[in-house]
């Protein structure tokens, strides 16, 4: 029997969802460095996308999210751009406009990622460089295609940017792009002091010739609100170590003590002989002369010495504790001289509590694989974790009624903005009168964000995501293979040592990650 077809015609025209309702638009800005021409050309363009959108019957103003001096090669460092996403999360986006693909990132997998994300919430972005509209059928590819040139387009830059540096390490001349603490920048790359903080680092070197611990010495500075380079309110040992460490202070660089790879995605690794180095004497002005310096090395070494040979003292100490009954881990040394740890209760009373000895290179060996491990897998283990905080912190910011008070305030200098350039172009504001109300707005645009930054200071979150972050650093920087237990490293990484067993221990990072591991018996 033959087969039978009716078709259906459809009763209604379809609407696009633009004709439906009015889009809520907004424009997305990035200039990569922070000089005044780009800073320029970023008020430039956060005037532009206001104009565009608003002079659009069909679309809503929905705001200009704008990341200064930030490279597009990871979205995750780009503030606005992570805010923005979540605006359109919250269904307060409907459409994105941005310049190029180039400007709203260089890493194509990156790229690709997002825009799937915001479609599948419903979000456009429309690419005008490349006419390129992602809410059609066809833009993916085209986006691939684009995407894929822009990532060739940033390892060509950053190859030819290694050629410059180079040459100028070779001369003399190159210092750097990242001042220490007690420094800041002077001509693009030159070394000036900051005689606020260079105090600072005068009273580190001093402390430390006066005994005082690396540990003590961070306390003190978190305890007096003083600040990183990075902008982090709690030291730990390792960035006041960093400080020691730092050549930078008697007024010599040593150069590529780190590399960044060839191959995209860009990962920086320590320096083990892979490139050329270069050690430049009085390249800048010296903060540390060189004899304190070189007693400061002299003196590390001698604790370093004094801490190996000392067979009382162990890191393990005051980080023990029992899974069990929550008690106290002690030390204990048998006639034999073989050092163990036990839960307190179990060593008064063995039915108390069920753990029992736990031999200190076992858990130093532990701690050996649980770095490994996690040096191998950073981004698997810890990036879940720094998500979630952050998530949290933006969830608790969209809470915050001083926090909504602020974007109004944020959204209203905006709008003062755009209404100056309207009236320079009707000719009824001079340029210089222009220029200088457009400066006097961004600088009230800058301390709103800086107390929008504040605002989303909560003591736990901030503190957890501050010291988590500190905790990636140091996996980061560490040796990519560790064969032996190391002291310093444990120090930096591990809060807390909690006994599950007389075979299963559980490391407590500083951040709050937790990382179990098995204690393996030596055979005997």
């Amino acid at each position: 029997m033959a087969k039978k077809v009716t078709v259906i015609k459809a009763a209604k025209e379809q609407k696009h969802t633009q004709e439906e309702r009015r889009l809520k638009v907004c424009g997305y800005a990035r200039v990569s460095t922070g000089s005044q021409a780009q800073a320029t050309s970023y008020t430039a363009q956060v005037e532009y996308y206001t104009e565009k959108i608003e002079s659009n019957p069909l679309w809503e103003f929905a705001g200009v999210y704008a990341d200064e001096g930030i490279s597009g090669t990871n979205v995750k460092h780009r503030d606005e751009f992570q805010m923005m996403i979540s605006d359109c999360e919250d269904g307060n986006i409907d459409l994105i406009l941005t310049k190029s693909i180039t400007r709203f990132a260089r890493n194509t997998v990156e790229c690709i990622q997002t825009i799937r994300k915001l479609k599948e919430i419903g979000v456009g972005i429309y690419f005008e460089k490349e006419n390129i509209d992602t809410g059609t059928l066809t833009s993916e590819l085209m986006v691939s295609v684009s995407g894929a040139l822009a990532q060739q387009e940033s390892i060509s830059i950053s190859q030819n940017l290694k050629i410059a540096w180079r040459r100028m390490m070779a001369a003399g001349d190159f210092v750097t792009t990242n001042p220490p603490f007690g420094y800041e920048l002077v001509d693009g790359c030159g070394l000036r002091i900051k005689e606020s903080e260079a105090d600072i680092v005068r009273w580190i070197f001093a402390s430390y010739l006066d005994g005082i611990s690396t540990r003590e010495i961070a306390k003190s500075l978190t305890e007096r609100g003083i600040l990183t380079t990075e902008g982090n309110a709690v030291w730990n040992p390792r960035s006041v170590q960093l400080i020691l460490d730092n050549e930078k202070y008697k007024g010599d660089t040593f150069t590529l003590k780190r590399y960044t790879t060839n191959q995209f995605p860009f990962a920086v690794k320590r320096n083990h002989g892979e490139v050329d180095q270069y050690y430049i004497e009085n390249s800048h002005p010296a903060i540390i002369n060189t004899d304190t310096f070189e007693r400061v090395q002299k003196l590390k070494e001698r604790r370093t010495r004094k801490r190996q040979l000392d067979k009382q003292d162990s890191p393990l100490r005051g980080k023990m504790a029992c899974g069990v009954c929550g008690t106290a881990l002690m030390r204990r040394t048998t006639g034999k001289g073989l050092i163990s740890w036990v839960c307190r209760k179990h060593d008064e009373n063995a039915a108390d509590c069920p753990v029992g000895r736990i031999p200190e290179t076992e858990i130093y060996a532990a701690f050996v694989r649980m770095y490994n491990k996690i040096r191998a897998n950073a981004d698997i283990v810890l990036k879940p974790a720094l998500t979630q905080l952050d998530d949290l912190e933006r969830a608790l910011q969209r809470e915050n009624p001083a926090m909504l008070e602020i974007n109004r305030a944020i959204a209203q200098v905006a709008e003062q903005s755009h209404n100056i350039s309207k009236l320079q172009t009707a000719g009824l504001l001079d340029a210089d009168a222009c220029a200088a109300k457009l400066s006097s707005i961004q600088i009230k645009l800058t301390q709103l964000r800086r107390e929008r930054r504040r605002l989303l200071e909560h003591d736990d979150i901030e503190d957890a995501i501050s010291r988590l972050h500190q905790t990636a650093d140091t996996i980061k920087s560490g040796p990519e293979q560790l064969d032996t237990f190391d002291e310093s490293l444990f120090e930096e990484l591990v809060e807390r040592i909690i006994a599950e067993s007389q075979t299963c221990i559980r490391f407590r990072l500083w951040g709050g990650v937790e990382l179990t591991e098995e204690v393996r018996r030596a055979k005997r």
